[in-house]
């Protein structure tokens, strides 16, 4: 015998039927206080000192910022290549 049951639920209404705590607020300082430091960044290092300050995930989150960042300077400098190609 198989059941599905299906449950219509915000994921507020899913956190606090299962028990989890409520969070929003420590997730609404959290990005408040990333994009503020984001804002005040002038270059790719400041952004990595800051990301190792706030890493959640330790090294493992850092590892996955720097290619993140990496990943975003090639992509910057390949649309300003095309750009000086194509004028």
């Amino acid at each position: 015998m198989k059941v599905n049951i299906e449950i219509e639920c915000t994921p507020a209404e899913a956190r606090e039927f299962m028990g989890l705590p409520d969070v929003e607020q420590a997730n609404a300082i959290y990005i408040e206080s990333v994009t503020k430091a984001m804002q005040g960044a002038s270059s790719t290092e400041q952004l990595e000192q800051y990301a190792k300050q706030l890493a959640p995930m330790g090294q493992m989150g850092m590892q996955m910022f720097q290619s993140f960042m990496e990943g975003v300077s090639k992509n910057a400098g390949a649309a300003s290549g095309k750009k000086a190609k194509g004028d």
